[in-house]
């Protein structure tokens, strides 16, 4: 191999096919190992690299260049080794024997040069550039060396490979470590024991672990401790050794003198005492390696390196329980489990899962128990789930080991856990659970018959999970418990029998029998396990949706809803009967069905338990009035009325039969209570009534032409207006679902135009009369009616024609403006209220948290209906700014609702909502002026709150300026014309009535692009007086604040005066520039200025502007009636420049120690608002120089823009200098 080397090295300069014929002729006619073939193939392709047309190779610079004997960046000088290894390492471990075996051979023939290769191989795998040389090996110490290689890392990348992402490097960590663990292995019986190669790689590694360079830190302390793990496990083939020879020397010592083998007992002795050398020099190794590395860097900064050491350490005291196995090791991993990240937490708990697993160990962790049990238990609250379930599973094994050392404070601390809403929590809370109460069963012989029902060894079990459930106190959330137990305690879940016979059989001698309360318990138990059978996936709150189950898991399903139907199937009609006056209990019984196979009631021939459950069924609507009850009754039967099975005619006759009952019912009773109100009748009805609502919600009774009797109801309520509350919400949702009933049977076919006709007369109707209701006295009925008239005009809005159903277009209905009006009143009278305003939670009710929650919940629900029709376009969105401006005031209660709605306002229409926000804003500043006057306090709380609602509606914009580029600038133009609509009543030197709005509108400036900010910022101008730029009273302040804000961001070719530090130089223009020559063409040119910068903007956005020029609509500007008025108006302004300059920079007005700055430069005419003054004068970009003040703000404090400025391309900057010039 080395020949070959040396032949390819000298035929360096050959092209690279000649290279290719020397590499295949040598691979096709020597028997070479896959190590000898990979260096072949590296070498070429090392080679190579360097044999491209028209360059030289690496090392052919000369001898005194820089890179003289470096191949690829590496020296030479035992460089192909080095790099074999670790090209091996990064590929994978199948040539790993290979390389270590050439490795060994090449030690023993020169250690030094083979240490060298290993040395570079650790120094190359920390991700360092340099190479140790054979000098350098020779003549410096390691720290030396490590000084010099810390010099040649790359500071530019922080990567290594331990921590680089991709392919080729996903596996080299698993390669490294198994490399060092083949070395050792391979070196156990000779090389080890050397005195050198050991003493040589733990001392380079041990002053790599403690180098302040993370990746040499990092790699190497990995590479110490499987060193260390790689060292353990000789020590333990060390021990075995000993102690079998031990055994075999008393074996030979303890026989007849005549018969033992006086040398083949100095052979045992020799090698014992051989081995024994051995093992002192390896636990010499370990103890250097542990003292040297693992104790410093189990406390390193870096959690990867904390982790590695606790790992490790883990293992160590598994494989070699009787040398680390006890509490000099142990209490740094107990020390560890306090750590501040949870991957190293992590690392402690898997380390302990692998000692408390083996029983025999248990002895040994007695005092660890004793001392680390209180961390252990409080980690299962872990704020890292992945810890917490560890720390359980811990527990799990150690309640396994004994039962005597958890108390039943620790036990209870975990068995709150099976109702966590994290599954992986909750499914080792349970298996801890199912081994602390489950597991101390009744043995069963073997030859005795299986028990059954209440007599099985599952009885007791089932009644322990119910009295759990009971002692839990969480009687809503059974459905979590099941789901906890559910993977280590199926098969005592789905015992269904044994539960019926609980219920329905009497105990057996000597037996308590169920209380009442538990009874209802195991009635919800069953029913939840029977839900989990059939569904096969977690209750709400517990997965993040259904994943595929496998054709193992299909089949288990479908056994178990087949197992389901045959048994409750008759079982069901019996429990019905026996509970049929306990509504709670009857409520979860009736659920049972929706989850039978109902073919098997046909091909089990169970037709007679059908009609049982029928005749039960009835009887239990004609009993209770309770609303789950009956609700319950409904959904049987649409559970069971399916056509898709043979049962479907006997279940809808008998359906049917019930349906004709309870409305001739109604009808008659119907005339009974509309001629005289009485309280027997009132009763009755309302029972009637109750029944005709929770059925008409599950099953289509159009049949019955229900709408004409409720209508009537409805419209006599309103005349009278003394109809009961319950009455009026139980007709109001019987005709909704009446219509919308209607409205599915139009949607699925063809349909008559009569049919339109008659549901579009009667929707219309229902809304008008849903409107009339908006003003009855009773707060319920008001909230129900203003629920369904939403739910109406979102439903049948113009989206109902989307999806193929043109031929409902007659059916649209748009509200009116009165109505969206009094929709809108209705939200604002009704939500945005008080807690203690709200009339439902203090009507005879205790004012406790439970009734203002419900309360709460209630006009969420109201608060969400009317945003829906805001978001889906049913109502117009400018009245969504009274809902808008309400978000800080009521954030805690309404801030989601009314922040999606805005979310999904932007989606829709980003123009319509940028006007929507500042409408909102607009409407609280006039609410504030009217409450304060004009005069107010711009320090007020009133104030400063709008101040803040403007910043949170600026933060919804998000970070990307382009998508909302165009509403923004809506959004400033909407807000100064805002601020200059009222002219102040004092006069032309006075501020606009609004001017204060612009101290608001000015936390949207930072979500403007740069170069919007000049448009925006010209646009200003348009409504600015010549005075106004020079005024600097307080009250002008906000004007001052919002052009500041436009200028904030970068230099602008527009500008002279920076919105911070301003002095003399600071001018774009230089003073030394020649004035432009004024004409009555450029005159005009200059007049249209704003026109033909945009269109030179919107060019180099390459159109992308051309929407935000029309957002920016241009101002009406007076039009001068000759081309003489222009010279004149020019010539005044030359005039005017001078003076101005002049007054501004020696004038007494300004007073540089108290003033503020004045921060604007750009002015233009506006629209004649100084007629005395501006008649007949143009404006251009005036150089305005101030002195520095101390007050000035510098730029740094002005609010950042999003970009830098100096992104602006300079062809922006010229073409805006010509315009301008």
């Amino acid at each position: 191999m080395e020949g070959v080397q040396i032949q390819l090295k000298e035929r360096y300069r050959c092209n690279k096919w000649t290279i290719a014929q020397v590499l295949v002729t040598h691979i096709v006619f020597l028997s070479l190992r896959s190590a000898v073939v990979l260096r072949f193939i590296f070498v070429f392709s090392l080679l190579s690299q360097g044999g491209k047309k028209g360059k030289k190779a690496a090392g052919e610079k000369g001898k005194g260049g820089k890179g003289a004997g470096r191949i690829n960046g590496h020296h030479q000088e035992n460089g192909m080794e080095n790099m074999m290894l670790f090209e091996v390492v990064k590929l994978g471990r199948s040539a790993m024997q290979s390389v270590v075996d050439d490795w060994i051979e090449s030690y023993k023939h020169d250690r030094d040069v083979a240490l060298l290769d290993l040395i570079n191989f650790f120094i190359q795998c920390s991700g360092c550039k340099g190479v140790v040389t054979g000098e350098m090996f020779r003549n410096m110490q390691n720290s030396e060396i490590i000084r010099r290689m810390t010099e040649e890392f790359d500071e530019d990348s922080g990567d290594y490979p331990l921590t680089i992402a991709g392919p080729q490097w996903k596996k080299f960590k698993t390669s490294f470590c198994e490399f060092i663990s083949v070395l050792v292995r391979q070196c156990q019986y000779s090389i080890i024991y050397d005195e050198y190669m050991m003493d040589t790689v733990i001392s380079l590694l041990t002053g790599l672990s403690d180098s302040q360079v993370r990746a040499f830190r990092h790699t190497s302390t990995l590479a110490a401790m499987k060193l260390m793990t790689a060292l353990v496990n000789v020590a333990l083939n060390l021990s075995i050794n000993m102690d079998n020879t031990q055994r075999q020397y008393e074996a030979e010592r303890n026989k007849m003198v005549a018969k033992r083998a006086n040398d083949r007992l100095e052979l045992l002795l020799q090698k014992r005492k051989e081995l024994q050398e051995n093992q002192d020099e390896i636990e010499n190794m370990m103890n250097a390696i542990f003292k040297g590395v693992f104790v410093h860097r189990y406390r390193d900064s870096i959690a990867e390196i904390r982790a590695i050491c606790i790992e490790e350490i883990g293992v160590w005291m598994k494989l070699y329980s009787d040398a680390f196995l006890n509490d000099s090791y142990l209490k740094y991993v107990g020390w560890t489990m306090h750590d501040k990240q949870g991957e190293v937490r992590l690392k402690c708990l898997t380390a302990l899962q692998g000692l408390y697993h083996n029983r025999e160990l248990n002895a040994r962790l007695e005092l660890f128990t004793s001392r680390f049990k209180d961390r252990i238990v409080s980690m299962t609250l872990d704020k890292e789930y992945d810890v917490a379930v560890q720390a359980i599973k811990l527990l799990t094994l150690v309640l396994n080991s004994t039962d005597e050392v958890l108390t039943p404070e620790d036990c209870e601390s975990v068995y709150h856990l099976v109702y966590s809403a994290h599954r992986p929590v909750a499914v080792a809370a349970g298996e801890f659970l199912f081994k602390k109460l489950f597991s101390h069963r009744e043995p069963e012989d073997e030859g005795a018959p299986k028990r059954r029902g209440r007599q099985s060894p599952n009885a007791n079990l089932i009644k322990t999970t119910v009295f759990f459930f009971l002692e839990s106190e969480l009687h809503e959330h059974a459905a979590y418990l099941v789901d906890s137990l559910w993977e280590c305690g199926a098969e005592l879940l789905k015992d269904w029998e044994c539960m019926i016979s609980l219920l329905l059989d009497d105990p057996l001698p000597g037996e308590e029998a169920l209380t009442d309360r538990q009874e209802t318990a195991l009635i919800e138990i069953m029913l939840c396990t029977v839900r989990q059978a059939a569904e096969c996936h977690p209750p709400v709150g517990r997965g993040t949706g259904k994943r595929v189950m496998t054709a193992k898991e299909k089949k288990t399903q479908l056994d178990d809803r087949t197992r389901i139907t045959e048994l409750f199937a008759v079982a069901l009609p019996p429990l019905l009967a026996k509970y049929a006056v306990d509504g709670e209990k009857v409520t979860n019984l009736l659920q049972l069905p929706q989850f039978f196979d109902l073919e098997i009631y046909t091909t089990g021939r169970l037709e007679k338990h059908l009609e049982s459950l029928l005749r039960q069924i009835k009887e239990i609507v004609e009993k209770h009035t309770d609303t789950e009850v009956l609700e319950s009754c409904s959904k049987t039967y649409h559970a069971l009325c399916n056509e898709e099975f043979t049962i479907f005619n006997r279940v809808d006759i008998a359906r049917s039969q019930l349906l004709d009952e309870l409305v001739d019912k109604f009808n008659r009773l119907l005339e009974d209570f509309l001629q005289e109100v009485r309280v027997i009748v009132l009763c009755t009805f309302l029972k009637v009534m109750r029944r005709h609502q929770l059925f008409c919600s599950a099953h289509d009774l159009s049949g019955w032409d229900l709408f004409t009797s409720n209508f009537k109801l409805l419209n006599t309520g309103i005349e009278n207006g003394d109809m009961p509350e319950q009455i009026v919400i139980h007709s109001l949702q019987c005709t909704h679902y009446v219509i919308l009933w209607h409205l599915a049977k139009l949607s699925e076919g063809s349909s008559r135009k009569d049919d339109l006709v008659t549901l579009r007369k009667q929707m219309r109707a229902f809304c008008m009369m849903c409107q009339r209701y908006l003003t009855n006295v009773n707060t319920a009925v008001k909230e129900q009616a203003f629920t369904i008239l939403c739910d109406l005009l979102l439903i049948f809005s113009h989206q109902m024609v989307s999806g193929g159903r043109e031929h409902l277009e007659p059916l649209v209905y748009s509200p009116e403006d009165s109505l969206q009006s009094e929709l809108l009143s209705f939200i604002m009278n009704h939500v945005f209220i008080d807690q203690d305003d709200d009339t439902n939670s203090t009507d005879g009710q205790q004012d406790d948290e439970a009734v203002k929650i419900e309360a709460l919940h209630k006009r969420r629900n109201l608060l969400a209906a009317y945003c829906k029709l805001i978001i889906y376009c049913v109502v117009e969105m400018r009245t969504g700014a009274d809902i808008f401006k309400q978000y800080m005031r009521y954030y805690n209660d309404y801030g989601d609702i009314i922040k999606e709605t805005m979310s999904k306002t932007r989606q829709i229409d980003k123009i319509q909502c940028a006007k929507t926000l500042i409408l909102s804003l607009q409407q609280l500043f006039i609410e504030m002026v009217t409450e304060l006057g004009h005069g107010f306090d711009r320090s007020s709380s009133a104030f400063c709150g709008i101040k803040e609602l403007a910043r949170r509606f600026s933060l919804t914009f998000g970070l990307d300026q382009v998508k909302t580029r165009d509403a923004i600038a809506m959004l400033h133009k909407d807000g100064i014309e805002f601020a200059f609509k009222e002219p102040s009543p004092q006069g032309e030197g006075s501020p606009p009535r609004n001017l204060a709005f612009l101290d608001i509108l000015s936390e949207f400036s930072s979500k403007l692009m740069r170069q919007d900010k000049r448009t925006v910022h010209m646009y200003l101008e348009r409504f600015m007086t010549f005075q106004m730029a020079l005024q600097r009273e307080d009250c002008w302040l906000p004007l001052i604040s919002y052009r500041n804000s436009l200028q904030a961001g970068g230099d602008d070719d527009t500008m002279s005066v920076m919105s911070g530090y301003s002095s003399r130089g600071s001018s774009v223009r230089s003073k030394k520039t020649k004035p432009p020559v004024v004409t009555a063409g450029t005159s005009a040119a200059k007049r249209k200025l704003p026109e033909v910068y945009l269109s030179t903007l919107s060019f180099y956005r390459h159109r992308a502007s051309v929407q935000l020029s029309c957002i920016l609509m241009v101002s009406p500007v007076k039009t001068p009636d000759s081309c003489g008025s222009k010279h004149e108006r020019a010539m005044n302004y030359a005039k005017l420049r001078t003076n101005l300059q002049h007054a501004i920079r020696r004038g007494t007005g300004l007073m540089e120690e108290d003033e503020e700055p004045i921060v604007e430069d750009v002015m233009m005419s506006s629209e004649g608002r100084m007629d005395d003054l501006n008649e007949g004068m143009d404006f251009d970009t005036m150089d305005i120089d101030l002195p520095p003040s101390k007050n000035r703000r510098e730029r740094s404090e002005l609010k950042p823009d999003y970009f830098d400025p100096s992104i602006m391309d300079e062809s922006v900057s010229s073409i805006k200098i010509r315009i301008l010039y």
